[in-house]
C-alpha cells in the first residue's frame, strides 16, 4: 500500500499562505498528499523548510510505502564514506525528520513506529560513529594490541542507550542519552592508554552528532547519566562503573538502567556489563521503598522547573509538568522496580509493555493502566507536535492564544477550545491515578496504651531496625495504624511484647515498613502472627524478605504440588550462574513456601494434615533440586560420580511424607559403585572417598548457613551402624547389613524408608530391596518382645512433659506409630502412613477394627496438636498456650468447645490407646492371626 492509501488524519492549515505556496509546489501530487504538506506546512516552519529543501526526494518518497524509504535511508547512510560520515548522517537525519513527522501526522504510522524509527537511527548513527572514530585511532596506534579488524566490534568500546533511546521511544526532537564505557579486560596494562584513546573516542563522537553545521545536526547528546558525571570521564572502564554501581548507586539510577540498552560498539561487552548490573537494578525483594526515592525526585524536579501548584495550560511542561508524561512513566518505572526483582516479565524497557505487564500481575489496576495508555499515547503525540514547529526540544505547551491554535491545527482539530478541555482533563486525571501512589500518607493518630505499653514502644527507637532517619520516617506512618490493629488483638499486651521481640530481632527496617505502609494487610498479618505464633514472629525477624511472597500474587494460590514446586525451584536454580548462589536462591524461595504453609494453616486456610502433607512435599522437592545442583558441582572437581551412581533415601517422617514446621530431615545416601576403583575428574577420588565427601557437600549444601540461612537440618543417624557407620553405604553393603545385622527398630524404620532423589534405577532397586526385606524379617518371632522393650525404654527416656506433650505420653504419637511399624512389618506391608499400617493390623488380626479406630482417632489428634505446638514454636504446647489468641487456633484445629473439653478427650482418647498398646505387645506371635 503506497503512503497516500494509508492516510486517515490530516493537519489544517493555521498559516494559509504557507499552506498555499506549498499547495502549489507540489501540485503534481495526489489531492490526499498535497493536502497534507498543505495543512503541515501551514503548521511547521520546520517542516515546510524541510520540504521545499527536499522536495525532489520527498516526492519519490511519498511514491511508495513509508518503510520502503525509510530502509532506503538507513542503507544509503550506511554505505557513505568514512570522510563524508557526518554530512551523510545529517542529510539522512533531515529526510527521516519529514518523513516520520508526515507518517505521524497522517496517521500512516502509530506512536511505536513513530519513535521506534527515530531510535533505529539514532541507534545507527551512533554505532556508525563510534566505529570509523575507533578505527582512527587504531589505525593512528592509539589503541595497543588493537587490529584493524577490531574497529567492526568497537575495540572493547560500548555504548548504552538510556531514557528513552534505550526503550525505542525517542520522541520528535530527542537529545540522546548515552553511556560510554570500555571493556578494561582487553587492555590489562595499558588502560590508562586505552580510556585516554576512548575518551577522545567520545568527545569526537558527541561532536559528530551534536554540532550544528550548515547541513543541520543528527542528535544533540547527553553524556550525563555516567556515573558521577560531575567528576569522571566522559568514557570510563566497565570496572569502575561495576565498583560505582554496588558501592554507591542510587534508586534514580536503578530506574535508569531499566531502560539501558547497549545501542552501539562491542554489542557482547555492553550485554555482559548489563547482566552484571542486574542485581543493582532489580533487587531481590519487593522494594517498596523505591516508592519514597521515586517521590523524592518528582518534588526535586518541580522543585527546580518551579513545577508546583494546579494544572494550568498555558506553558504547562508535557514532560515534566503535574500529570504529564513523566508521572505515568514513574509510575511504571516505579512498579517495575518493586516487583521486577522477583518477577522477571516485568522487566520491559518501553513504558505501555511496561504498564500492560504490571496490569496482567494485578500490581496495577487494569482500568488505571488502560486509561493511564491512552493518555500516555495522547500526551506524546501533543510533544511531538509541539516539537515539529520549529524542530524544538521543547515540552511546553505554547503560552498564547495563537500557539494553542497552531497546536490544534497541527494536531487536525479545529476546535481550540476542545482540544484544550480535553488536555486539562487528561492531565488532571493522570494526576489522580498517580499522585495517591507516590504521595505519603500523613500519620494517623493512635490508640490510647498503658503506661508499660507506652516505655515499651518508647524503647523502639533504640532497635536496630530504626537507626536511619529514613526508617524512622517510613514507621511513623506505620506506628498509629500497627498499635491499632494490636490493640484489637484478644490479649493486646501479649500481641504487642510478641511484636516487641519482632522488631528487636529486625536488622533494618526500611524495607519492612515500606511493606507495612503500602500493603496494610501486611500489619494484620503481623499482628496475627505476633500474638499467636512467636516462633513465626522470630522467623519473619530474621527473614523479613518472606512477606514479599505474601503479596506477589500467588501467596494464596492452590498448592502446587511436588511435579509444581520442584518446576519453580528448577526455574530459580536454573536463572543463577554460580553454585553458590544457586543456594542463596533457592533458600530465599524454599522460606517462602514454608512460611506460606505457617500462614495458611495458622489462618485456618488449611488443617494439620494438610500442613504436614506441605510441608514434606516442599522439603522432597528441596532436596531433589538441590542434589543434582550439588552433584553437578562436586562433578565439576572430582569428575562424574564412579560406578551406577547415587540415591537419597529419606527415612522417618520426611519418609512417610509427614513433617512439621520445625522438622529436620533424616536422609541415606546409598550408592552403587560396581566395579569403578576411582572418578575421572582434575581432582579424581576412590570411590569409597568420592560418596563419603559427596554426601557431606549435600548436607552442607541443605544445611550451611548462608545469606538467607539454612535450608534444612540433616540428621544421617538412620544409616546402618548409626553414628559409627560410614556417612554413604554401597547399595551390597546397605542390603546385607539390613538382612544379618540391623536390630528389629531399624527394620521398623524401613517400613517408612522411600527413596527420594539421584539415579532413577537405583532408586527402583532399594524399594524392591525394601519391600523384599519386610517379607523376610517380617516373619521373625521376636519382634513384638523387641517393641515391647524398645517401648519400655522410651517411656523412660523420653518422659512426657505434661498433658500437652504428646509426643512421648504413654498412648501418645510415639506409641501409635511404633505399634503403626509393627503391624506394617509383620504384616510385610509396604504402606508408610500411620493409618495404612494400622489397618495392615487390622488385616493381619493384629488389631480389631475398634482398636484400630481408636488409635487412628487418637492419633489424628495428638499430630494435629503436635503440629499447632511445632508451628506456634514448642515443642510442647503448654508455653505456646499464653495466649488467648494460640488456644482460639488450637480449638478451631480440634474443632473442641474449649480446652477444658479438649482436655478431657485428649486424656481419653491417650488412656484407651496407652490400653491398646500395652495389651497388643502382651500378646505372643503365634496367637497374632489365630
Amino acid at each position: 500500500m503506497t503512503f497516500a492509501s494509508r492516510q486517515t488524519r490530516c493537519p489544517i492549515a493555521f498559516d494559509a499562505s504557507a499552506a498555499a505556496e506549498t499547495s502549489v509546489l507540489f501540485a503534481d501530487l495526489s489531492p490526499p498528499l498535497r493536502e497534507l504538506l498543505a495543512g503541515t506546512a501551514g503548521c511547521s516552519p520546520y517542516l515546510r523548510g524541510s520540504m521545499l529543501h527536499e522536495a525532489d526526494w520527498l516526492r519519490m518518497a511519498l511514491a511508495d510505502e513509508p518503510e520502503t524509504a525509510l530502509n532506503a535511508l538507513m542503507l544509503a547512510v550506511r554505505g557513505a564514506p568514512v570522510d563524508m560520515l557526518g554530512p551523510a548522517l545529517r542529510r539522512t537525519k533531515r529526510r527521516l525528520a519529514l518523513l516520520v513527522a508526515l507518517a505521524d501526522l497522517a496517521g500512516v504510522w502509530p506512536l511505536e513506529r513513530v519513535t521506534g524509527s527515530l531510535t533505529d537511527f539514532a541507534d545507527l548513527a551512533v554505532d556508525l560513529g563510534v566505529k570509523a572514530l575507533v578505527a582512527d585511532e587504531i589505525r593512528r596506534g592509539k589503541l595497543p594490541g588493537m587490529k584493524a579488524e577490531q574497529a567492526a566490534t568497537g575495540a572493547g568500546m560500548f555504548v548504552l542507550a538510556m531514557g528513552k533511546m534505550g526503550a525505542g521511544e525517542l520522541n520528535y526532537s530527542s537529545d540522546i542519552d548515552l553511556i560510554c564505557l570500555f571493556d578494561d579486560d582487553l587492555y590489562r596494562g595499558v588502560e590508562a592508554e586505552a580510556r585516554t584513546a576512548f575518551v577522545r573516542v567520545t568527545r569526537r563522537l558527541t561532536a559528530l552528532l551534536s554540532d550544528q553545521t550548515a547541513d543541520g545536526y543528527v542528535f544533540r547528546t547527553d553524556l550525563r547519566l555516567r556515573p558521577d558525571a560531575a567528576v569522571t570521564a566522559v568514557c570510563l572502564s566497565a570496572s569502575a562503573a561495576e565498583s560505582y554501581y554496588e558501592s554507591v548507586g542510587r534508586t534514580w539510577e536503578r530506574a535508569a538502567y531499566i531502560k539501558a540498552r547497549t545501542c552501539a560498539g562491542d554489542i557482547a561487552a555492553g550485554e555482559a556489563f548489563l547482566r552484571v548490573l542486574r542485581p543493582f537494578v532489580w533487587r531481590k525483594h519487593l522494594d517498596f521503598a523505591a516508592i519514597q526515592d521515586a517521590h523524592d525526585i518528582r518534588l526535586r524536579i518541580r522543585d527546580h522547573r518551579r513545577l508546583h501548584g494546579p494544572i494550568s495550560l498555558p506553558g504547562h511542561n508535557m514532560k515534566l509538568g503535574v500529570g504529564g508524561i513523566r508521572e505515568i512513566e514513574f509510575f511504571t518505572q516505579t512498579h517495575q522496580i518493586i516487583a521486577g526483582g522477583r518477577d522477571e516479565s516485568l522487566r520491559l524497557r518501553q513504558t505501555l509493555p511496561a504498564l500492560g505487564a504490571l496490569a496482567d500481575k494485578g500490581w496495577v489496576p487494569g482500568e488505571v493502566a488502560a486509561e493511564l495508555v491512552q493518555h500516555y499515547r495522547h500526551f506524546r503525540e501533543v510533544e511531538h507536535r509541539l516539537q515539529m514547529m520549529n524542530d524544538a526540544q521543547t515540552h511546553d505547551l505554547p503560552g498564547t492564544t495563537g500557539g494553542m491554535d497552531r497546536l490544534a491545527r497541527l494536531m487536525g482539530q479545529g476546535d481550540t477550545d476542545t482540544i484544550t478541555r480535553d488536555l486539562q482533563s487528561r492531565l488532571v486525571a493522570t494526576s489522580r491515578l498517580t499522585d495517591g501512589f507516590f504521595t505519603p500518607r500523613a500519620p494517623a493518630a493512635g490508640p490510647e496504651i498503658s503506661a508499660p505499653s507506652r516505655a515499651l514502644v518508647e524503647g523502639w527507637r533504640n532497635y536496630p531496625a530504626l537507626r536511619s532517619t529514613r526508617a524512622v520516617e517510613i514507621f511513623r506512618r506505620v506506628q498509629p495504624k500497627l498499635l491499632s490493629r494490636l490493640d484489637k488483638a484478644a490479649n493486646p499486651e501479649a500481641a504487642l511484647l510478641q511484636f516487641d521481640a519482632f522488631l528487636k530481632g529486625l536488622p533494618a527496617g526500611v524495607q519492612v515498613f515500606s511493606l507495612f505502609d503500602v500493603n496494610p494487610q501486611l500489619i494484620d498479618l503481623m499482628v496475627d502472627i505476633a500474638s499467636t505464633a512467636p516462633h513465626l514472629a522470630l522467623h519473619l525477624s530474621r527473614n523479613a524478605g518472606v512477606l514479599d511472597a505474601v503479596i506477589g500474587g500467588s501467596f494464596f494460590a492452590p498448592w502446587p504440588g511436588i511435579a509444581g514446586l520442584q518446576g519453580t525451584l528448577g526455574a530459580v536454580a536454573a536463572a543463577v550462574a554460580d553454585y553458590e548462589g544457586k543456594l542463596v536462591a533457592l533458600r530465599r524461595v524454599v522460606k517462602e513456601w514454608h512460611f506460606r504453609i505457617g500462614v495458611h494453616h495458622l489462618r485456618g486456610l488449611i488443617g494439620g494434615w494438610e500442613a504436614s502433607s506441605q510441608y514434606a512435599e516442599l522439603a522432597e522437592a528441596a532436596v531433589a533440586t538441590v542434589w543434582p545442583v550439588c552433584l553437578t558441582e562436586f562433578a565439576r572437581k572430582h569428575g562424574a560420580p564412579p560406578g551406577n551412581g547415587a540415591a537419597v533415601l529419606a527415612m522417618g517422617s520426611m519418609g512417610a511424607r509427614r513433617l512439621n514446621a520445625q522438622s529436620d530431615l533424616d536422609l541415606i545416601l546409598i550408592y552403587d559403585p560396581a566395579d569403578a576403583e576411582m572418578s575421572e575428574g582434575s581432582k579424581p577420588l576412590a570411590t569409597r572417598s568420592y560418596y563419603a565427601r559427596l554426601v557431606q557437600a549435600l548436607v552442607n549444601a541443605l544445611s550451611a548457613p548462608m545469606a538467607e540461612g539454612k535450608l534444612y537440618e540433616v540428621d544421617m543417624r538412620l544409616r546402618p551402624s548409626g553414628k559409627q557407620g560410614p556417612v554413604a553405604s554401597t547399595f551390597a553393603a546397605f542390603c546385607d547389613y539390613q538382612r544379618t545385622e540391623a536390630w528389629t527398630w531399624e527394620h521398623l524404620a524401613m517400613t517408612r524408608a522411600r527413596p527420594i532423589a539421584g539415579d532413577a534405577r537405583l532408586q527402583a532397586a532399594i524399594e524392591t530391596f525394601r519391600i523384599g526385606l519386610l517379607v523376610e524379617k517380617g516373619g521373625t518371632a521376636r519382634i513384638i518382645g523387641d517393641v515391647k522393650a524398645m517401648r519400655a525404654k522410651l517411656l523412660v527416656s523420653k518422659p512426657a512433659g505434661g498433658p500437652w506433650d504428646v509426643k512421648p505420653v504413654a498412648g501418645g504419637l510415639m506409641d501409635i506409630e511404633l505399634i503403626a511399624e509393627t503391624a506394617a512389618l509383620m504384616a510385610h506391608d509396604p504402606s508408610r502412613t500411620v493409618a495404612a499400617q494400622v489397618q495392615a493390623g487390622v488385616t493381619l488380626r493384629w488389631l480389631t477394627v475398634a482398636q484400630s479406630q481408636h488409635l487412628t482417632a487418637c492419633h489424628d489428634l495428638c499430630w494435629r496438636l503436635h503440629m499447632v505446638a511445632r508451628l506456634l514454636g514448642g515443642p510442647g504446647l503448654s508455653a505456646a498456650l499464653a495466649g488467648t489468641a494460640a488456644v482460639k487456633f488450637v480449638l478451631h484445629e480440634t474443632g473442641d468447645a474449649d480446652m477444658m473439653a479438649l482436655e478431657t478427650r485428649l486424656s481419653a482418647l491417650c488412656r484407651t490407646a496407652d490400653r491398646i498398646v500395652t495389651h497388643l505387645l502382651q500378646d505372643e506371635p503365634a496367637a497374632i492371626g489365630g
